[in-house]
């Protein structure tokens, strides 16, 4: 896994943001790790440092993962977010990817799990990013 820079993890229940930081720390392919606690916060800390993850809870109060994802999309189209979520509703799920997310990662699996499809989620969306940027226009 290639990825380096800096991740935002975005969550209003602090006690997943830390949890998901370390998980992000543990990979150790990333230089700073961002912690948001709503959609409002999220896209000023995007907008100021860049990162080249996301991490992003769904459900929010205020403004939803959803309103926030279009909203980071809005700013930058080539932003990559991965959902947060412990309730799977297809529905949401295929909404969130067809507003650009990469994939999504279930909060209530083991940490194992969620280590080992974190990995894959970002190897798979950064290897598709360096594809696309190594593509030459016809």
């Amino acid at each position: 896994m290639k990825p380096a820079g800096k991740v935002l993890v975005v969550d209003d229940e602090a006690h997943i943001r830390k949890f998901v930081a370390v998980l992000i720390k543990s990979l150790g392919n990333f230089s700073a790790v961002f912690q948001a606690g709503n959609g409002g916060d999220a896209l000023q800390i995007y907008q100021r440092e860049k990162p080249a993850l996301v991490l992003l809870d769904v459900n929010m109060p205020r403004v939803d993962g959803l309103e926030t994802l279009r909203n980071l999309k809005a700013f930058d189209p080539a932003c990559t977010v991965v959902m947060l979520t412990s309730l799977v509703n297809r529905q949401t799920v295929e909404e969130c990817l067809r507003l650009g997310a990469v994939g999504y990662l279930r909060k209530d699996n083991p940490p194992e799990d969620m280590t080992i499809q974190l990995k894959k989620i970002i190897s798979d969306a950064f290897r598709a990013k360096a594809e696309d940027a190594t593509r030459s226009p016809e």
